[in-house]
């Protein structure tokens, strides 16, 4: 690719971000915010200090909810569009929606749901103030191991093909992933600070909803983008004046 068509991919990418974004707004604002306000209502019946607020919970809910969902949707769609110029073509004889599905259901699973399954998200109340930034270095220490392996799994699958075959390679290389993962949960520590009258169901409500919102964020990203990249990539034949048609050329 040029320069020109990685640029009209990163626009798109951002734009597929953008979109994804509102309707993981959505999801987030009817489903995830409920479950926060709950929590937060536990907090206070159970707090016997009173903070003053510095920004109103009606302001985070609205504006401040919809600027975070929104540019972390414009942020992660430019870098998704960025690996998915570097992916199409070398993972396959797929086309470009299914690599963008295939894209953004791998980022899903590597950036969001194997660091939640190790360090899942936790609704206000829940969580010692004081382990703050232990909790956050570990979370994102898993991040980066779960992005690397996936990253080393892929290359492994690739070498592996040529000898294997393409199911068995892939057998291997995600057996070889999942069982690193295992070695990463079982060595990192444990984190429980959940209060121990804290009510179940709202917990388990606010990390299915936190689950939701990523799942909508990716799987729209992925169907958005794969569109939007298909129609740069491969335009549709253009009617001409004599009535027979021809493909306008994307810039390649």
């Amino acid at each position: 690719m040029n320069s020109a068509t990685v640029r009209n991919l990163l626009v798109r990418g951002m734009l597929a971000g953008l979109a994804a974004g509102v309707l993981a707004l959505i999801v987030a604002y009817f489903l995830g915010e409920p479950s926060v306000d709950s929590a937060i209502g536990f907090e206070e019946a159970h707090s016997h200090e009173h903070e003053m607020e510095v920004v109103s919970r009606s302001l985070q809910s609205t504006a401040g909810l919809a600027t975070g969902v929104l540019v972390y949707g414009v942020a992660f769609g430019g870098i998704a569009a960025l690996a998915f110029c570097v992916a199409l073509g070398r993972v396959g004889r797929i086309g470009a929606r299914a690599t963008a599905l295939l894209l953004s259901g791998s980022a899903l699973l590597a950036v969001y749901v194997v660091p939640f399954l190790k360090y899942p998200a936790n609704p206000p109340s829940v969580g010692d103030p004081g382990t703050i930034g232990k909790r956050t270095t570990l979370y994102f220490l898993m991040m980066l191991l779960s992005v690397l392996l996936a990253v080393g799994a892929t290359i492994l699958g690739k070498r592996l093909a040529p000898r294997l075959g393409t199911w068995y390679a892939t057998v291997v290389a995600v057996t070889a992933f999942v069982v690193s993962i295992g070695l990463a949960y079982a060595f990192l520590p444990v984190i429980n600070e959940v209060p121990r009258d804290f009510p179940a169901a709202l917990l388990w409500r606010f990390r299915l909803s936190a689950l939701a919102i990523q799942a909508v964020l990716w799987g729209g990203f992925g169907l958005l983008f794969g569109e939007l990249a298909e129609r740069q990539l491969n335009p549709k034949p253009q009617p001409t004046a004599s009535g027979t048609t021809e493909a306008v050329p994307a810039a390649r």
